[in-house]
C-alpha cells in the first residue's frame, strides 16, 4: 500500500541571499568593533590601543565560540544600498517624531488609533524583519505581528496608517533585496 503524499505547505521557500565567506564577516566584526572602540574612547596611547586591540580580539573570539558571526549578524550583502535607506529612514523618524509631538500637544481629539494588516513584498526573512522593525522604530506605529505575506500594524492615527499604506517603506526595503 502506498502512503499518501506529504501535505502541501502554504509557505513558499525563501530565496537565499548571496552569502559571503565567513572570514569576511569575522573581519567585518573586528573592524567595526575596533572603529567603535576608537571613536568612543578617543585615546591613542600605546597601552590603551593595546588594551583596545585585546578587547576586540576577545569580542571576536567570543562571537566565534558562540557562533554568532554570520550573514544575519553582519548583513554585508546589502552593500552600500543600505545607506540611502538609513538616510530615508532617519528623515521619516524625524517627521514622525514631530507628528507625535503635535498630536500630544493638541490632545486626545487628534489621536485616532488604527490596527490594520498590510501586505509585505519582501521575499527574504531578513528584509521582512527590517521592514517590521522600521515600522516599529517610526514613532506612532508599532508592528504587532509578522507572517510570510503580511504585517499587523498599530498606528496612532489614520494618517500614520495611510502613510504606510502608500507602500513607500515597503518598496524601499524590498529594493534592498536586489
Amino acid at each position: 500500500m502506498l502512503s499518501p503524499p506529504p501535505p502541501q505547505t502554504r509557505h513558499q521557500p525563501k530565496p537565499e541571499a548571496k552569502h559571503l565567506p565567513p572570514q569576511i564577516h569575522v573581519l567585518s566584526l573586528a573592524l567595526v568593533t575596533a572603529l567603535l572602540w576608537i571613536l568612543l574612547s578617543g585615546h591613542f596611547e600605546p597601552l590603551l590601543l593595546g588594551l583596545g586591540a585585546f578587547s576586540v580580539l576577545l569580542v571576536v573570539a567570543l562571537n566565534l565560540r558562540m557562533e554568532l558571526t554570520d550573514h544575519e549578524s553582519h548583513p554585508l550583502h546589502f552593500g552600500l544600498a543600505i545607506i540611502p535607506y538609513w538616510a530615508w529612514l532617519m528623515k521619516e523618524l524625524l517627521l514622525s517624531n514631530l507628528d507625535v509631538i503635535k498630536r500630544i500637544w493638541l490632545g486626545n481629539n487628534h489621536i485616532h488609533p488604527v490596527v490594520k494588516r498590510l501586505p509585505v513584498s519582501q521575499k527574504s526573512d531578513m528584509c521582512q524583519v527590517i521592514y517590521a522593525n522600521s515600522i516599529t522604530l517610526t514613532p506612532g506605529t508599532v508592528t504587532i505581528d509578522l507572517d510570510d505575506n503580511s504585517v499587523l500594524v498599530h498606528a496612532l492615527s489614520e494618517e500614520g496608517m495611510a502613510a504606510l499604506e502608500t507602500g513607500e517603506m515597503d518598496r524601499r526595503v524590498a529594493a534592498l533585496e536586489r
